[in-house]
């Protein structure tokens, strides 16, 4: 039984908190949250009694094996540390942390610790990114030379923490970037990233004057926080000569909003979003073929639960999880190198 402690009280958190609940080899022990209302209707709704408003008495519980830690991103690399440091294994939600030399430093605990550290690059554990890689790792795409990604939304800065750059350390690209990026580089098979060309832009603001239209808001909305970018662009050169492109947007004058993700190989392509679809070349003849699963697109909370099985096992029979914090460090390299590019106007080396 692995006991397990979450700590963050946010809309993400019940996506742990649920999965894990769920788990007939979990049990949750405790929760932190800085909402003291908040914290209290988690307690309720999960059974548990060891509720904290402090993160270091959380820490301090000895009962807690391994935590989920979904709190703001600015505070990502330290609680991680510090619980290694107190023996306990970790899911630690994106980003890794805000600079490369948190990353680096959260790395370095983890190797002292010998403990699991688990980053949460949840859009690998979606079933058709699981099914596609099958065919990848059998060689059905051959070499993977090109990648495009977009995560574009014309009306959906999450408002609160999500655009207050001391707690997010930015913006789209901090937030979406991250995925879609990482999912590439993993399904390219982490090729080593040698340059980056970004751009960044603050145009439009929190648009929260327009009506009629919804969108996700952070649990502690309010739309004067907001100096971030509103989109985000880059191209990333690897060592292998593999080129990723990537555009990612809180806000921008489009028709719709646009998820899409796609793979270009030697021997074939691959669509992952907005749905799986593998394209392949046989008797002189192109062909597109759609896999026969349940869900060929991206199902958020069902990715979740994958993700948080994964840690678990991978903590109860102590193996690596499939995404590393060494993965985390090269992501975080290339993000950093995003913004460093868009705010010097140059190509960075990496």
């Amino acid at each position: 039984m692995l006991k397990v402690g979450v700590i963050g009280g946010g809309s993400i958190s019940e996506y742990h908190l649920k999965p894990y609940f769920d788990n007939p080899n979990v049990e949750i022990v405790a929760i932190c949250d800085s909402n003291e209302r908040r914290l209290h209707a988690l307690g309720k709704k999960y059974f548990v009694n060891n509720l904290y408003l402090k993160v270091s008495e959380f820490l301090a519980n000895e009962e807690i094996d391994a935590i989920s830690i979904c709190t703001w991103n600015n505070s990502h690399a330290e609680i991680a540390i510090q619980a290694l440091q107190q023996n306990k294994h970790v899911l630690l939600e994106k980003p890794l942390s805000l600079t490369l030399d948190e990353a680096y430093a959260v790395e370095a605990a983890v190797k002292e610790s010998k403990k699991i550290l688990q980053v949460g690059y949840v859009r690998r554990f979606a079933t058709n990114v699981g099914v596609l890689k099958k065919f990848i790792d059998a060689g059905d795409l051959g070499e993977i030379y090109y990648a495009k990604a977009s995560c574009i939304r014309r009306l959906g800065n999450p408002g609160g923490w999500f655009s207050d750059i001391k707690k997010s350390g930015g913006g789209p690209l901090i937030d979406l970037g991250t995925h879609m990026i990482d999912l590439c580089w993993y399904l390219m098979g982490k090729p080593k990233p040698v340059s980056v060309s970004g751009n960044t832009y603050k145009k439009l603001g929190n648009r929260s004057h327009i009506e009629n239209l919804s969108f996700y808001k952070a649990a502690d909305y309010n739309a004067e926080h907001n100096d971030v970018e509103d989109l985000a662009n880059a191209l990333i050169r690897f060592e292998n000569g593999a080129s990723l492109f990537v555009d990612v947007s809180f806000t921008l004058h489009a028709k719709q909003d646009e998820v899409s993700v796609k793979l270009y190989g030697e021997n074939g392509g691959a669509e992952v979003e907005p749905e799986l679809a593998i394209i392949k070349e046989q008797h002189e003849t192109i062909i597109n073929i759609t896999p026969q699963i349940d869900m060929l697109s991206f199902d958020f909370a069902g990715s979740f639960i994958n993700e948080i099985n994964h840690f678990v096992e991978c903590c109860l029979n102590n193996v690596q999880p499939i995404s590393t914090v060494e993965d985390g460090v090269e992501v975080t390299k290339m993000l950093a190198a995003i913004y460093e590019s868009a705010a010097t106007k140059q190509e960075i080396k990496l």
